[in-house]
């Protein structure tokens, strides 16, 4: 990064990120996306994925603040001195998962997930599922609502919520939670080496129908999905310093 960055904007549609970005892209000289040196992103958690998603092909750094609801990847906002914040930003890098699901007319689909990828009944009949781990059978016969791979940086999202590990951001683990599991009723999951391929059959696919979702890409009526990390797609985040996303992870497991 150049010591004085070229700043690129982009908001979500809530009124106050719309106002923002007005005001800082004409303070800060905006230039497109193309030309810019980081991405500044105005929103919430959501449009924070929306743009990652998005900055996929790119991969420039981004550099978000908080005007939305929860804001766990994202900066306080304050539109002073944005240039010296986000040159003196600390960097977390993380990498995608790769979902590739079959469905029942045996189409296959693939999505990436930066959080995590998750499964679910699609009805009120319990999702059956039998889980490989790099070709092994690990598990014949999960009987549950769902499960989840969670990445690092989406352990303190949805998977947190099912009560599965926050993982610190450079522990190249990967966490799989159940969602209320049934039998084994007091399975909690297990944690994985980020170069495991998670293989999820769904067993009786047509009594049991379940989708699966990677981040905002959902697919219905699935019978297998292979779940792995991309290691070639590197995205970028930044902080300010001292709040960097390790510090926020830490912070996370003592809070009660």
């Amino acid at each position: 990064m150049t010591a004085l960055p070229r700043l690129a904007f982009c908001a979500s549609d809530r009124p106050e990120a719309q106002a923002a970005l007005a005001a800082l892209a004409t303070r800060y000289r905006a230039v497109p996306e193309e030309e810019a040196d980081v991405l500044v992103a105005l929103g919430g958690d959501g449009f924070m994925l929306e743009t990652l998603h998005r900055n996929i092909a790119g991969m420039k750094p981004i550099y978000g603040m908080n005007l939305g609801s929860v804001g766990f990847l994202m900066n306080e906002y304050q539109a002073d001195g944005l240039i010296d914040r986000i040159v003196a930003a600390e960097r977390a890098v993380i990498h995608p998962l790769v979902m590739s699901a079959v469905d029942a007319a045996g189409a296959r689909h693939e999505a990436l997930a930066i959080n995590d990828v998750s499964l679910l009944r699609q009805t009120y009949q319990t999702a059956k599922l039998r889980i490989q781990i790099d070709g092994k059978s690990r598990m014949e016969e999960l009987i549950c609502d769902g499960v989840l791979v969670a990445t690092p940086a989406g352990s303190t999202a949805y998977n947190l919520s099912a009560h599965g590990p926050i993982i610190p951001l450079g522990g190249e683990v990967l966490a799989i939670t159940p969602i209320s599991a049934f039998r084994p009723r007091r399975w909690r999951g297990a944690l994985l080496a980020h170069t495991a391929k998670v293989t999820f059959e769904i067993l009786e696919a047509a009594k049991r129908p379940v989708s699966a979702t990677a981040d905002n890409v959902e697919v219905r009526d699935v019978i297998q999905v292979e779940v792995a990390e991309d290691r070639s797609i590197s995205l970028t985040l930044l902080f300010d310093a001292g709040h960097s996303l390790e510090e926020r992870v830490l912070t996370e497991q003592f809070t009660v």
